[in-house]
């Protein structure tokens, strides 16, 4: 494989947090070593809160936001000489090209700052570009997959704001009434940063055909999610293969299918798939099964950056 990898989601902020583990070496699914094996690497990193208060364990949604934006750039100073934080497509690739990885941040859940979209400029000039609405509670903003519940006018608010900004809106996690609200609002490309095909995996954190039809006419991508429940029954690459042959049948040329794995947010990945160290084998999988380059490269990485440069131009 000589493509880089551009991963749109995963959790190992809050994972480095629980298990007092840093980035350069670790035993989560992503740490520094094991990413400079790979042709290349961007991860965006998310900072996840919620208001259910038993996944919090009694903690603030404010002061866990706090204390995993801390925790990225601090690991991002302490490992400046591998890794640093891009702002821009632009810096993505002068990062790149000078040999190093990129990391990106990113919102899963706004409970942190209050679902306030006022906070969201202050957050852009932190350096996130990517945001959903929620987790897996209603919130102030939007319905979850679990709760059901459509868009609020402080949700729509929330999505206008994100692309005034040049912050892409991401639908995973959201429930099916919330997707095609935000989609009925939306003035830009709408990701899905880690969600898969429900036609695969009958499962309500999948999208629909529909769903992926909408997110490609916006420009958008879908993230691949490497958590198993989201993949199949005792899932193997086979079946994460599956999903982005499906995909590639509703979107032939392959510019809307990405890649967000999920990793240190999952309990449970496919057999065969075991950390950031797999993609390998999901090309090699993918190749086997009749994937051409260009359309591996579309997904491993150039789609990625494409859906980051019409966000920015976008706004």
């Amino acid at each position: 494989m000589n493509i880089p990898v551009f991963d749109l989601h995963c959790d190992t902020a809050s994972r480095m947090l629980e298990t007092a583990s840093g980035l350069r070496k670790n035993a989560l699914h992503i740490d520094l070593e094991r990413a400079k094996a790979l042709p290349g690497y961007v991860q965006c990193f998310a900072c996840f809160t919620t208001t259910e208060d038993h996944i919090l364990q009694g903690k603030k949604p404010e002061d866990v936001f706090e204390a995993q934006l801390t925790t990225i750039l601090s690991q991002l100073r302490l490992h400046s000489d591998v890794m640093t934080q891009a702002f821009t497509p632009e810096d993505i690739q002068k990062t790149l090209d000078a040999g190093k990885m990129a990391a990106v941040l990113t919102i899963e859940g706004p409970a942190g700052f209050g679902f306030d979209p006022a906070m969201l400029e202050d957050l852009y000039k932190i350096g996130f570009r990517i945001s959903n609405l929620g987790w897996n509670e209603k919130n102030p903003l939007i319905g979850s997959h679990k709760t059901g519940g459509g868009l609020t006018d402080l949700g729509a608010e929330y999505v206008k704001e994100c692309q005034r900004l040049g912050i892409l809106v991401d639908v995973s996690h959201c429930s099916d009434e919330g997707f095609w609200g935000i989609l009925g609002v939306t003035d830009g490309p709408v990701i899905a940063s880690h969600s898969n095909s429900r036609a695969v995996c009958d499962h309500s954190r999948n999208l629909t055909d529909d769903m992926f039809r909408a997110i490609c006419q916006t420009g958008g991508v879908a993230g691949f999610n490497q958590c198993a429940p989201f993949v199949g029954a005792k899932p193997t690459l086979d079946n994460v293969c599956d999903h982005i042959l499906h995909l590639l049948e509703l979107d032939p040329a392959g510019k809307h299918i990405a890649l967000g794995a999920d990793l240190d947010g999952c309990d449970v990945l496919p057999e065969g798939f075991d950390g950031l160290q797999s993609y390998p084998a999901m090309y090699t999988r993918l190749r086997e099964r009749g994937v051409d380059e260009p359309l591996l490269a579309n997904i491993f990485f150039n789609n990625s950056m494409g859906v980051m440069q019409r966000a920015v131009r976008n706004h």
